[in-house]
């Protein structure tokens, strides 16, 4: 039997923690956006570790719509999420598929765009994304996503830098739900010891 997941706020304050140690940089950095940020965010160190996936997926299921019957995203920072929430939809005894969002349709065979279980047309997809700058991204997969004949009405990111992304989800009637926003990582990143 599965042991159960920790309260949310252990859950939440755990993840914190992780992010703030594991993931997050002060410097200067060049962000996938093109911008420049003195914050850098890669959350792989965290998702790609058992204890870190699992205590992501949990946060990150309970933000799915209920009525979603698969969660998406772009390779690669949303492969890990992706398989972890579908497990954990499974483990809590509700039917949820993982589809990963390719960067360019694949060269060869079908030149699909979308690997995964493929639910039926018209259903609701939920996408997942690790970190959201500009939205760029994560609205990539949405319109794939789209184009594939599913409905997306909400993107789950871990970390909202507050650079603009929730106005863009927001111009296409998209809700951008974060578990952190980079300020709050930032600023417990800065209360660690040294």
């Amino acid at each position: 039997m599965p042991t159960p997941p920790p309260s949310e706020d252990v859950q939440r304050s755990t993840l914190l923690h992780r992010l703030a140690q594991e993931a997050y940089r002060r410097g200067q950095f060049t962000l996938s956006s093109g911008r420049s940020s003195e914050h850098y965010v890669n959350c792989k160190p965290v998702s790609l570790s058992g204890s870190g996936l699992l205590l992501l997926s949990q946060a990150m299921l309970k933000h799915v719509e209920a009525d979603a019957t698969a969660v998406a995203g772009l390779t690669l920072g949303a492969d890990p999420l992706v398989s972890g929430v579908a497990m954990a939809a499974a483990i809590a005894n509700r039917s949820l598929d993982a589809l990963i969002v390719r960067k360019a349709a694949k060269g060869h065979g079908t030149g699909a765009w979308l690997e995964g279980p493929r639910p039926a047309k018209g259903t609701i997809v939920t996408v997942l994304e690790d970190v959201v700058t500009t939205g760029g991204s994560s609205l990539k997969a949405v319109h794939q996503i789209q184009e594939a004949g599913y409905r997306v009405q909400r993107v789950v990111t871990i970390v909202d830098r507050e650079e603009g992304g929730a106005a863009a989800m927001q111009e296409e009637g998209l809700e951008l739900i974060s578990l952190f926003r980079l300020s709050e990582v930032a600023d417990y990143a800065g209360a660690l010891p040294t």
